[in-house]
Protein backbone atom coordinates (compact mmCIF):
# COMPACT_ATOMS: atom_id res chain seq x y z
CA UNK A 1 0.00 0.00 0.00
CA UNK A 2 1.06 3.29 -0.58
CA UNK A 3 1.73 6.46 1.65
CA UNK A 4 -0.26 8.93 2.14
CA UNK A 5 2.28 11.21 0.44
CA UNK A 6 2.96 8.98 -2.46
CA UNK A 7 -0.85 8.37 -3.17
CA UNK A 8 -1.69 12.54 -3.25
CA UNK A 9 1.78 12.69 -5.34
CA UNK A 10 0.52 10.66 -7.75
CA UNK A 11 -3.21 11.83 -7.95
CA UNK A 12 -1.21 15.31 -8.48
CA UNK A 13 0.32 13.67 -11.37
CA UNK A 14 -2.67 12.46 -12.80
CA UNK A 15 -2.08 8.82 -12.14
CA UNK A 16 -4.49 6.38 -10.58
CA UNK A 17 -3.16 6.17 -6.82
CA UNK A 18 -4.11 2.86 -4.91
CA UNK A 19 -7.07 4.75 -3.21
CA UNK A 20 -8.34 8.31 -3.76
CA UNK A 21 -6.33 10.86 -1.29
CA UNK A 22 -8.66 12.28 1.06
CA UNK A 23 -8.56 15.67 2.58
CA UNK A 24 -9.91 17.72 5.75
CA UNK A 25 -8.60 20.48 7.55
CA UNK A 26 -5.10 21.06 5.45
CA UNK A 27 -6.27 24.62 4.38
CA UNK A 28 -8.74 27.31 4.99
CA UNK A 29 -11.27 25.97 2.24
CA UNK A 30 -10.78 22.55 2.83
CA UNK A 31 -11.94 22.64 6.92
CA UNK A 32 -14.94 21.64 8.99
CA UNK A 33 -16.67 24.18 11.10
CA UNK A 34 -15.40 23.81 15.32
CA UNK A 35 -19.02 22.50 16.14
CA UNK A 36 -19.10 19.80 13.62
CA UNK A 37 -15.99 18.81 14.35
CA UNK A 38 -16.67 18.43 18.28
CA UNK A 39 -19.63 16.37 17.14
CA UNK A 40 -17.50 14.21 14.78
CA UNK A 41 -15.09 13.20 17.35
CA UNK A 42 -17.64 12.19 19.15
CA UNK A 43 -19.46 9.69 16.67
CA UNK A 44 -15.77 8.69 16.12
CA UNK A 45 -15.64 7.56 19.83
CA UNK A 46 -12.56 9.54 20.36
CA UNK A 47 -11.56 10.57 23.66
CA UNK A 48 -13.49 13.82 24.86
CA UNK A 49 -10.79 16.83 23.94
CA UNK A 50 -12.11 20.60 23.39
CA UNK A 51 -11.81 21.67 19.83
CA UNK A 52 -9.23 24.34 19.23
CA UNK A 53 -10.56 27.36 16.77
CA UNK A 54 -7.27 27.50 14.88
CA UNK A 55 -8.92 30.10 12.38
CA UNK A 56 -11.38 32.25 13.69
CA UNK A 57 -12.57 34.16 10.75
CA UNK A 58 -14.71 30.64 9.84
CA UNK A 59 -14.71 29.08 13.27
CA UNK A 60 -12.64 26.16 11.33
CA UNK A 61 -11.79 23.34 14.12
CA UNK A 62 -8.04 22.18 14.27
CA UNK A 63 -7.85 18.59 12.75
CA UNK A 64 -5.81 17.14 14.99
CA UNK A 65 -3.39 13.71 14.68
CA UNK A 66 -6.66 11.35 16.25
CA UNK A 67 -8.97 12.34 14.06
CA UNK A 68 -7.04 12.36 11.23
CA UNK A 69 -6.08 8.83 11.86
CA UNK A 70 -9.33 7.50 12.44
CA UNK A 71 -10.52 8.83 8.68
CA UNK A 72 -7.35 8.11 7.32
CA UNK A 73 -6.41 11.65 5.77
CA UNK A 74 -3.77 11.83 3.35
CA UNK A 75 -2.96 15.43 3.88
CA UNK A 76 -1.83 18.68 6.20
CA UNK A 77 -1.34 21.86 6.06
CA UNK A 78 1.59 23.99 6.91
CA UNK A 79 0.41 27.36 8.89
CA UNK A 80 2.28 30.63 9.14
CA UNK A 81 0.64 30.58 12.68
CA UNK A 82 -1.04 34.09 12.38
CA UNK A 83 -4.90 34.55 12.07
CA UNK A 84 -7.15 36.87 9.44
CA UNK A 85 -7.77 39.16 12.12
CA UNK A 86 -4.02 39.66 12.58
CA UNK A 87 -3.70 38.11 15.81
CA UNK A 88 -1.55 35.09 16.86
CA UNK A 89 -3.20 31.65 17.11
CA UNK A 90 -2.02 30.86 20.55
CA UNK A 91 -2.44 31.50 24.11
CA UNK A 92 -5.87 29.83 23.65
CA UNK A 93 -8.61 30.47 26.24
CA UNK A 94 -11.96 28.97 26.27
CA UNK A 95 -14.89 29.72 25.05
CA UNK A 96 -18.89 28.19 24.22
CA UNK A 97 -20.68 28.57 20.69
CA UNK A 98 -23.90 29.58 20.04
CA UNK A 99 -24.63 26.09 20.36
CA UNK A 100 -23.01 25.48 23.27
CA UNK A 101 -20.23 23.75 21.80
CA UNK A 102 -17.51 24.25 24.19
CA UNK A 103 -13.95 25.13 22.19
CA UNK A 104 -10.81 26.90 22.60
CA UNK A 105 -9.92 30.25 20.90
CA UNK A 106 -6.69 32.39 20.50
CA UNK A 107 -6.20 34.50 23.21
CA UNK A 108 -6.60 37.96 21.57
CA UNK A 109 -9.96 36.63 20.27
CA UNK A 110 -12.44 38.80 22.08
CA UNK A 111 -15.18 36.38 23.70
CA UNK A 112 -17.01 39.13 25.53
CA UNK A 113 -20.89 40.18 23.67
CA UNK A 114 -22.33 42.95 23.14
CA UNK A 115 -25.81 44.35 24.30
CA UNK A 116 -27.18 42.45 21.59
CA UNK A 117 -25.78 39.62 22.24
CA UNK A 118 -23.05 39.92 18.99
CA UNK A 119 -19.70 39.09 18.90
CA UNK A 120 -16.99 41.36 17.65
CA UNK A 121 -13.44 41.21 16.88
CA UNK A 122 -11.24 43.27 16.14
CA UNK A 123 -7.51 43.55 14.15
CA UNK A 124 -4.46 41.95 16.01
CA UNK A 125 -6.62 42.25 18.79
CA UNK A 126 -6.75 45.98 19.45
CA UNK A 127 -10.04 47.10 21.09
CA UNK A 128 -8.96 50.67 21.19
CA UNK A 129 -10.12 50.40 17.23
CA UNK A 130 -13.07 49.62 15.77
CA UNK A 131 -14.41 45.92 14.99
CA UNK A 132 -13.24 44.63 11.88
CA UNK A 133 -15.59 41.44 12.15
CA UNK A 134 -19.14 40.67 13.46
CA UNK A 135 -21.07 37.33 14.31
CA UNK A 136 -24.21 38.09 15.06
CA UNK A 137 -26.17 36.36 17.84
CA UNK A 138 -26.83 33.00 16.91
CA UNK A 139 -24.10 32.60 14.10
CA UNK A 140 -21.47 30.39 13.01
CA UNK A 141 -18.99 32.73 11.71
CA UNK A 142 -18.10 36.15 11.56
CA UNK A 143 -18.83 38.72 8.59
CA UNK A 144 -16.30 41.33 7.59
CA UNK A 145 -17.50 44.74 8.97
CA UNK A 146 -16.45 47.21 6.29
CA UNK A 147 -14.50 50.65 7.81
CA UNK A 148 -13.83 52.71 4.46
CA UNK A 149 -12.78 56.01 5.00
CA UNK A 150 -13.80 58.94 2.74
CA UNK A 151 -11.32 58.67 -0.14
CA UNK A 152 -10.55 61.24 -3.34
CA UNK A 153 -10.33 59.41 -6.70
CA UNK A 154 -7.59 61.25 -7.70
CA UNK A 155 -5.55 60.59 -4.66
CA UNK A 156 -6.04 56.49 -4.41
CA UNK A 157 -2.55 55.45 -3.62
CA UNK A 158 -1.96 51.72 -4.61
CA UNK A 159 1.05 51.66 -2.45
CA UNK A 160 -0.66 52.46 0.68
CA UNK A 161 -3.22 49.29 0.22
CA UNK A 162 -0.68 47.03 -0.31
CA UNK A 163 1.85 48.56 2.15
CA UNK A 164 -1.08 47.73 4.84
CA UNK A 165 -2.20 44.48 3.58
CA UNK A 166 1.51 42.33 2.63
CA UNK A 167 5.02 42.59 3.80
CA UNK A 168 7.99 40.43 3.07
CA UNK A 169 8.34 37.61 5.20
CA UNK A 170 10.58 38.08 8.67
CA UNK A 171 13.28 35.74 9.74
CA UNK A 172 10.92 34.54 12.97
CA UNK A 173 8.62 33.89 10.07
CA UNK A 174 10.72 31.78 8.43
CA UNK A 175 12.34 29.94 10.92
CA UNK A 176 8.64 28.83 11.85
CA UNK A 177 8.04 27.31 8.36
CA UNK A 178 11.20 25.93 8.42
CA UNK A 179 10.61 24.28 11.62
CA UNK A 180 7.28 23.46 11.17
CA UNK A 181 7.67 21.90 7.77
CA UNK A 182 10.51 20.18 9.25
CA UNK A 183 8.37 18.25 12.15
CA UNK A 184 5.59 17.72 9.54
CA UNK A 185 7.77 15.64 7.13
CA UNK A 186 9.66 14.17 9.44
CA UNK A 187 6.93 13.42 11.74
CA UNK A 188 4.44 11.98 9.81
CA UNK A 189 4.23 10.13 6.05
CA UNK A 190 1.01 12.30 4.88
CA UNK A 191 1.63 14.63 1.89
CA UNK A 192 1.97 18.36 3.01
CA UNK A 193 0.07 21.89 1.88
CA UNK A 194 1.73 25.08 2.12
CA UNK A 195 -0.84 27.89 3.23
CA UNK A 196 0.92 30.73 1.47
CA UNK A 197 -2.78 32.33 -0.07
CA UNK A 198 -0.44 35.73 -1.52
CA UNK A 199 -1.54 35.42 -5.00
CA UNK A 200 -5.36 36.17 -3.44
CA UNK A 201 -5.75 39.32 -6.15
CA UNK A 202 -8.82 40.82 -4.98
CA UNK A 203 -9.76 38.50 -2.93
CA UNK A 204 -13.21 40.04 -1.30
CA UNK A 205 -12.52 38.36 1.76
CA UNK A 206 -9.47 40.13 2.49
CA UNK A 207 -10.20 43.08 0.60
CA UNK A 208 -11.60 44.91 3.84
CA UNK A 209 -8.19 44.46 5.65
CA UNK A 210 -9.74 42.62 8.78
CA UNK A 211 -6.26 42.64 10.27
CA UNK A 212 -5.65 46.12 9.46
CA UNK A 213 -6.47 48.90 12.65
CA UNK A 214 -6.67 52.06 9.99
CA UNK A 215 -7.61 50.43 6.62
CA UNK A 216 -6.66 53.54 3.91
CA UNK A 217 -8.38 53.29 0.26
CA UNK A 218 -10.97 51.14 -1.29
CA UNK A 219 -12.04 48.71 1.16
CA UNK A 220 -16.28 48.19 0.53
CA UNK A 221 -17.06 45.10 -1.35
CA UNK A 222 -19.32 47.22 -3.51
CA UNK A 223 -16.92 49.73 -3.79
CA UNK A 224 -14.21 47.25 -4.90
CA UNK A 225 -15.90 45.79 -7.81
CA UNK A 226 -16.59 48.65 -9.34
CA UNK A 227 -13.18 50.26 -9.26
CA UNK A 228 -12.11 47.07 -11.39
CA UNK A 229 -13.76 49.28 -13.89
CA UNK A 230 -14.00 53.01 -12.87
CA UNK A 231 -9.94 52.70 -11.48
CA UNK A 232 -8.03 50.43 -13.64
CA UNK A 233 -5.05 52.07 -12.88
CA UNK A 234 -5.72 51.64 -9.23
CA UNK A 235 -6.21 48.51 -8.84
CA UNK A 236 -3.85 47.43 -11.32
CA UNK A 237 -1.00 49.07 -9.14
CA UNK A 238 -2.52 47.26 -5.58
CA UNK A 239 -2.10 43.85 -7.88
CA UNK A 240 1.71 44.69 -9.79
CA UNK A 241 2.96 45.56 -6.02
CA UNK A 242 1.61 42.26 -4.55
CA UNK A 243 2.78 40.51 -6.92
CA UNK A 244 6.36 41.66 -6.45
CA UNK A 245 6.04 40.93 -3.02
CA UNK A 246 4.44 37.69 -3.20
CA UNK A 247 6.79 36.39 -5.44
CA UNK A 248 9.96 37.75 -2.92
CA UNK A 249 7.80 35.36 -0.62
CA UNK A 250 8.09 32.77 -2.44
CA UNK A 251 11.88 33.06 -2.94
CA UNK A 252 11.83 32.58 1.01
CA UNK A 253 9.28 30.73 1.67
CA UNK A 254 10.88 27.97 -0.70
CA UNK A 255 14.32 28.28 1.29
CA UNK A 256 12.84 27.22 4.14
CA UNK A 257 10.23 24.64 3.00
CA UNK A 258 12.21 23.14 0.12
CA UNK A 259 10.07 20.55 -1.13
CA UNK A 260 9.20 19.38 1.96
CA UNK A 261 5.33 20.46 0.60
CA UNK A 262 4.14 18.86 -2.31
CA UNK A 263 1.34 21.70 -3.26
CA UNK A 264 0.70 25.63 -2.01
CA UNK A 265 -1.98 27.25 -1.62
CA UNK A 266 -2.05 30.32 -4.10
CA UNK A 267 -5.37 32.28 -4.23
CA UNK A 268 -8.39 32.16 -2.50
CA UNK A 269 -10.14 34.81 -5.04
CA UNK A 270 -13.57 33.62 -6.11
CA UNK A 271 -14.71 34.35 -9.73
CA UNK A 272 -17.67 32.25 -10.13
CA UNK A 273 -21.45 32.58 -8.58
CA UNK A 274 -23.98 30.22 -8.77
CA UNK A 275 -24.85 30.46 -12.27
CA UNK A 276 -21.77 31.47 -14.42
CA UNK A 277 -18.37 33.25 -13.95
CA UNK A 278 -19.35 36.74 -12.62
CA UNK A 279 -16.28 38.47 -14.85
CA UNK A 280 -16.12 37.88 -18.65
CA UNK A 281 -13.26 35.45 -19.48
CA UNK A 282 -11.71 39.28 -21.43
CA UNK A 283 -11.66 40.84 -17.88
CA UNK A 284 -10.23 37.85 -16.37
CA UNK A 285 -7.27 37.93 -18.67
CA UNK A 286 -6.92 41.78 -18.55
CA UNK A 287 -7.02 41.83 -15.16
CA UNK A 288 -6.01 39.05 -13.36
CA UNK A 289 -4.61 36.15 -15.50
CA UNK A 290 -0.99 37.80 -16.11
CA UNK A 291 -0.28 37.71 -12.04
CA UNK A 292 -1.52 34.25 -11.90
CA UNK A 293 0.53 33.41 -14.78
CA UNK A 294 3.83 35.17 -13.21
CA UNK A 295 3.67 33.42 -10.03
CA UNK A 296 2.75 30.06 -11.14
CA UNK A 297 5.91 30.55 -13.68
CA UNK A 298 8.02 30.90 -10.70
CA UNK A 299 7.08 27.70 -8.58
CA UNK A 300 7.08 25.78 -11.73
CA UNK A 301 10.55 26.87 -12.98
CA UNK A 302 11.96 26.79 -9.65
CA UNK A 303 10.04 24.37 -7.00
CA UNK A 304 8.39 20.98 -7.61
CA UNK A 305 5.05 22.20 -6.38
CA UNK A 306 1.56 22.35 -7.46
CA UNK A 307 -0.34 25.53 -7.70
CA UNK A 308 -3.66 25.41 -5.50
CA UNK A 309 -6.10 27.80 -6.58
CA UNK A 310 -9.67 28.17 -5.08
CA UNK A 311 -13.07 29.72 -6.40
CA UNK A 312 -16.42 29.27 -5.58
CA UNK A 313 -18.87 28.95 -8.07
CA UNK A 314 -19.23 28.05 -12.33
CA UNK A 315 -16.13 27.81 -13.35
CA UNK A 316 -16.62 26.51 -16.87
CA UNK A 317 -16.05 29.56 -18.40
CA UNK A 318 -12.41 30.23 -17.02
CA UNK A 319 -10.94 26.78 -16.65
CA UNK A 320 -9.25 26.85 -19.87
CA UNK A 321 -7.64 30.38 -18.84
CA UNK A 322 -6.56 28.71 -15.71
CA UNK A 323 -5.00 25.97 -17.45
CA UNK A 324 -2.77 28.73 -19.85
CA UNK A 325 -2.44 30.81 -16.82
CA UNK A 326 -0.33 27.28 -15.37
CA UNK A 327 -2.88 26.16 -12.54
CA UNK A 328 -2.27 23.10 -11.16
CA UNK A 329 -5.31 22.58 -8.77
CA UNK A 330 -8.44 23.81 -8.33
CA UNK A 331 -11.15 23.96 -5.37
CA UNK A 332 -13.63 23.53 -4.40
CA UNK A 333 -15.16 22.13 -7.22
CA UNK A 334 -18.69 23.78 -6.76
CA UNK A 335 -20.43 20.57 -8.50
CA UNK A 336 -24.17 22.26 -7.61
CA UNK A 337 -23.10 25.43 -9.57
CA UNK A 338 -24.56 25.65 -13.61
CA UNK A 339 -22.37 23.63 -15.66
CA UNK A 340 -20.21 21.75 -13.08
CA UNK A 341 -21.60 18.40 -13.50
CA UNK A 342 -18.49 15.96 -12.02
CA UNK A 343 -18.54 14.10 -15.83
CA UNK A 344 -18.44 17.36 -17.50
CA UNK A 345 -15.32 18.30 -15.49
CA UNK A 346 -14.03 15.34 -15.67
CA UNK A 347 -14.02 14.86 -19.55
CA UNK A 348 -13.18 18.44 -20.07
CA UNK A 349 -9.70 19.35 -17.88
CA UNK A 350 -9.46 15.89 -15.96
CA UNK A 351 -5.95 15.31 -17.61
CA UNK A 352 -4.98 19.41 -16.99
CA UNK A 353 -6.26 19.59 -13.29
CA UNK A 354 -6.46 17.95 -10.16
CA UNK A 355 -9.85 18.13 -8.70
CA UNK A 356 -9.33 19.04 -4.49
CA UNK A 357 -13.10 18.89 -3.61
CA UNK A 358 -16.04 18.13 -5.28
CA UNK A 359 -16.64 15.59 -3.08
CA UNK A 360 -19.37 16.05 -1.87
CA UNK A 361 -22.40 19.13 -2.11
CA UNK A 362 -22.50 20.71 0.71
CA UNK A 363 -25.09 23.21 0.02
CA UNK A 364 -27.65 20.42 -0.96
CA UNK A 365 -26.93 16.95 -0.18
CA UNK A 366 -24.64 16.91 2.95
CA UNK A 367 -26.83 19.30 5.21
CA UNK A 368 -29.99 19.00 4.11
CA UNK A 369 -30.48 15.18 2.32
CA UNK A 370 -30.91 11.93 4.14
CA UNK A 371 -27.57 9.52 5.17
CA UNK A 372 -28.52 7.03 2.22
CA UNK A 373 -28.35 9.94 0.10
CA UNK A 374 -25.17 10.96 1.35
CA UNK A 375 -23.52 7.88 0.75
CA UNK A 376 -24.78 7.50 -2.97
CA UNK A 377 -23.67 11.14 -4.04
CA UNK A 378 -20.38 10.31 -2.44
CA UNK A 379 -19.87 7.23 -3.99
CA UNK A 380 -20.96 8.48 -7.70
CA UNK A 381 -18.49 11.49 -7.13
CA UNK A 382 -15.47 9.24 -6.06
CA UNK A 383 -16.22 6.83 -9.26
CA UNK A 384 -15.95 9.87 -11.97
CA UNK A 385 -13.68 12.20 -10.57
CA UNK A 386 -11.22 9.36 -9.07
CA UNK A 387 -10.40 7.85 -12.33
CA UNK A 388 -7.10 8.01 -13.38
CA UNK A 389 -5.72 10.14 -10.42
CA UNK A 390 -6.08 14.00 -10.64
CA UNK A 391 -8.19 13.88 -7.65
CA UNK A 392 -8.22 14.59 -3.87
CA UNK A 393 -11.71 14.22 -1.79
CA UNK A 394 -12.92 16.92 -0.15
CA UNK A 395 -16.25 18.27 1.23
CA UNK A 396 -17.36 21.66 -1.33
CA UNK A 397 -15.71 24.09 0.23
CA UNK A 398 -15.90 23.98 4.47
CA UNK A 399 -18.23 21.43 6.11
CA UNK A 400 -20.48 23.98 7.97
CA UNK A 401 -21.92 23.71 11.68
CA UNK A 402 -25.08 22.51 10.74
CA UNK A 403 -25.11 19.52 9.24
CA UNK A 404 -26.68 16.61 11.19
CA UNK A 405 -24.00 14.28 12.74
CA UNK A 406 -25.68 10.92 10.85
CA UNK A 407 -24.65 13.03 7.29
CA UNK A 408 -21.12 13.56 8.43
CA UNK A 409 -20.53 9.26 9.51
CA UNK A 410 -22.22 8.47 6.27
CA UNK A 411 -20.22 10.80 4.43
CA UNK A 412 -16.71 9.28 6.09
CA UNK A 413 -18.57 6.17 5.55
CA UNK A 414 -18.71 6.45 1.66
CA UNK A 415 -15.79 7.34 1.75
CA UNK A 416 -13.74 4.65 3.65
CA UNK A 417 -16.65 2.16 1.18
CA UNK A 418 -15.29 3.51 -2.30
CA UNK A 419 -11.96 5.34 -1.85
Amino acid sequence: MSSSRERVTMALNHQQPDQTPLDMGSTSVTGIAASALHRLRHALGLAPRTVTVHEPYQMLGWVDDEVLDALGIDVVGLWDGGTLFGYPARDWQPFTLFDGTPVMVPGLFNTEPDEAGDIYQYPQGDRTVPPSGRMPKGGFYFDAVERQEPYDPATLDPEAWTRDMYHLLSDEELRHLEACSQELYEGTSRAIIGNFGQGSFGDIALVPGLQVKHPKGIRAVADWYMATALYPDYIQGIFERQCDIAIQNLEMYHQAVGERICAIFVSGTDFGSQRSAFISPRAYRRLYKPYHQRINDWIHAHTTWKTFYHSCGSMIQLYDDFVDAGVDIVNPVQISADGMAPEVLKERWGSKLTFWGGGVDTQHVLPFGAPDEVREHVAHNIAVLGQGGGFVFNSVHNIQGGVPTENLVALFEAVTAHR
